[in-house]
């Protein structure tokens, strides 16, 4: 072997030099990649070798107080894809265009879906129906799984949409019950877990985890389902007849702070809670931007009884009537003189009937007429700091604490800048905004004698065993007033209704007692004309309260006074009420001779369908609700009714049918 020349040292040399910079130009790549890029790499491959399926938790149900479901989670299914798995299969284009097909999609916006790089799921369309899952399965296309969702759905429709509230398609809450209770009743989600192969394929000796979702915990309201109904329907009814921008009531029940029902009208379905049911309003919403349907959401989501502050009128001199009953600066026989006006401080305040003056008249009967200077004079006799000193009491210089989100809060002027004006003006309810729900609270202690209670929608939080998991108990705030100024007052406000302004409240046998409303309204921080609240306020029965209910009627049109708008709606709901609640009406002997009615027995009418049980309620003098309130097909199927069958109850009484979904 001859010895290497020059030319060979130097080509080993650089052939030498070539391999030493290969080799570390490897290592440092083998190196970038599995320290630098390691976690990366890492990711990419755990999304190719692993299927991960989320499973959703079942939303709790939520319950009205004697278990009638009012939101539920129904069984549906989701599409999901793995985009890696559809690339690979070289298919993508087919797959789009069947799947498109199925969903009745868009097939580009499938496509773009199911292509997306460096994504281990991609959800491609929520919630389709048996069908529609059944011919995906059926395609068997490879990447595309069905798996098992919830969707929220509630089912009657827009029935107490304010206080259930609504969720996001991703099932979690976004107003009302469903968002503060969210926490409760949205669960935990589990997944499934699978080991697969570079090609997608299922591993049969790879790791397969299945962790179950844990189910949110089931809310019972203080709602009641048949109460509500009650005031749905009078609520329904008022802004047809009065052609008002809204109506909204509130019934409690004052011994407790129970809320049993609460209502506004329009409202919204919150099956589908971005579209108005009015068809004017939707036709404006379709033409809208996102801004424009932002601000009608938000809109048409709130809640003016718990949200929204306004100056409550005549009403609120039951706050004045309370204080200076409870100070000694007047009682129920206290002689008043209406000259039709009073001067404060140079100020002429007028009376509403300062053309007729009422002239004489007791402290019930300046309640009764509502005569503006009689209470101008009851708040002159307490003064500024006592007023202010019960308007605390009371709870208008704080939230009440409501368990529903977006509490407003009373608009009070500031102790140190009440005059003698602004003091006349407050005490017959102007210069003073509050929300519905603060005053039906202040005046619920009155029917409670004197204690004020925590108002509250929700009873108590139980698993799906019916086990109690939280109860929340009814919470005493403090005491208000005297038991004997409550009793005194319930009887002046007892006398509204059979001597006064209130008299289209009056239910024969029950002893009612209330106060009438009518208040400018405020736009753009003025009076507007032609603008009001009408509103009343009562409390039944006065000798031992049960309900107390809140009627306020948005600008109603003609007519506006509160006593020929609001407390027929009041008239209304108590009758159906008071009977529901089993109070036995107690006649005098005229009102027994012309009030009085035969007992009825209740027929047993479910499975029938609709036009069937309307004859047999006919024939046993019994009327009929529907709920849903508007059915199409008399043929439909009765699968509940209320009262139930053998029930005693007074003729041309009301049934509530429950109809079968269709």
């Amino acid at each position: 072997m001859g010895t290497p020349n020059i030319l060979h040292k130097k080509r080993l040399v650089f052939l030498l030099f070539t391999v030493g910079i290969v080799l570390f130009i490897l290592v440092f790549r083998i190196g970038w990649i599995q320290i630098v890029k390691g976690e990366k790499y890492k990711q990419l491959a755990h999304i190719q070798q692993t299927r991960d399926i989320p499973i959703p938790a079942k939303r709790g149900t939520i319950y009205d107080r004697k278990g009638k479901e009012l939101a539920i989670s129904a069984s549906t299914n989701t599409v999901w894809a793995r985009p890696a798995e559809v690339v690979k299969s070289d298919k993508a284009g087919e797959t789009s265009k069947k799947l498109a097909e199925i969903l009745e999609m868009d097939e580009a916006e499938v496509l773009k879906s199911i292509s997306k790089k460096n994504t281990g799921l991609v959800k491609v369309k929520k919630w389709i129906d048996k069908d529609k899952a059944d011919a995906i399965r059926k395609a068997k296309l490879k990447g595309i799984w069905i798996a098992e969702d919830n969707r929220r759905y509630y089912p009657f429709g827009n029935f107490a949409a304010y206080v259930l509230g609504h969720t996001t398609v991703d099932n979690m809450g976004l107003s009302g019950v469903e968002l503060k209770y969210d926490k409760y009743l949205s669960g935990l989600p589990g997944r499934w877990i699978k080991n697969t192969d570079a090609a997608g394929r299922q591993l049969h000796y790879g790791t397969e985890k299945y962790y179950e979702a844990e189910n949110g915990l089931n809310v019972v309201l203080t709602i009641d389902e048949v109460i509500q109904h009650f005031t749905e329907k009078a609520v329904e009814n008022a802004l047809a007849k009065t052609q008002a921008k809204r109506v909204f009531t509130i019934v409690m029940d004052p011994k407790t702070g129970d809320i049993l029902s609460m209502v506004i009208k329009p409202d919204y379905d919150p099956n589908n809670p971005r579209v108005p049911i009015d068809e004017n309003k939707r036709r404006i919403y379709e033409t809208l931007d996102n801004a424009g349907k932002q601000k009608i959401w938000n809109e048409m989501w709130r809640n003016a009884i718990v949200s929204d502050t306004y100056e409550p009128g005549s009403t609120f001199k039951l706050i004045t009537s309370a204080a200076g009953l409870e100070e000694g600066v007047v009682t129920p026989e206290s002689p008043f003189y209406d000259k039709g006006y009073i001067m404060v401080a140079g100020q002429k305040l007028k009376c509403w009937r300062y053309y007729r003056p009422h002239g004489a008249e007791t402290f019930t009967q300046a309640v009764q007429n509502s005569c503006n200077p009689v209470f101008v004079e009851v708040g002159q006799r307490l003064g500024v700091s006592t007023y202010y000193k019960y308007l605390d009491a009371f709870g208008f210089s704080d939230t009440t604490g409501i368990d529903l989100p977006g509490e407003g809060k009373a608009i009070l002027q500031k102790e140190s800048r009440v005059g003698p004006v602004e003091l006349g003006t407050i005490s017959y309810g102007q210069g003073i905004s509050v929300t519905p729900l603060q005053l039906i609270t202040a005046i619920s202690a009155i029917g409670n004698n004197g204690k004020l209670m925590k108002p509250r929608v929700v009873k108590e939080l139980v698993d799906d065993s019916g086990n109690v998991m939280h109860r929340y108990e009814p919470k005493m705030v403090r005491q208000v007033l005297s038991e004997k100024t409550s009793q005194e007052l319930r009887t002046i406000m007892e006398s509204v209704v059979t001597e006064g302004s209130g008299k289209s409240a009056y239910i024969p046998g029950y002893r009612v007692g209330g106060k009438t409303g009518t208040a400018d309204k405020i736009v753009d921080g003025r009076y507007a004309p032609g603008k009001v609240y009408s509103s009343f306020i009562s409390i039944a029965p006065v000798d031992d309260p049960k309900v107390a209910i809140l009627v306020v009627i948005d600008e109603p049109q003609g007519v506006h006074f509160g006593s020929l708008t609001a407390a027929p709606v009041a008239h209304e709901i108590l009758e159906d009420t008071l009977r529901y609640l089993e109070i036995e009406p107690k006649f005098n002997d005229q009102e027994a001779e012309k009030y009085q009615k035969n007992d009825v027995v209740v027929p047993e009418i479910r499975n029938l369908t609709l036009k069937q049980a309307t004859q047999v309620l006919t024939e046993h003098e019994l009327e009929y609700e529907t709920e849903p309130l508007i059915v199409e097909n008399p043929d439909t199927i009765i699968v509940d009714q209320f009262p139930k069958p053998g029930a005693k109850i007074a003729e041309k009484s009301v049934i509530i049918l429950y109809l079968k979904k269709e």
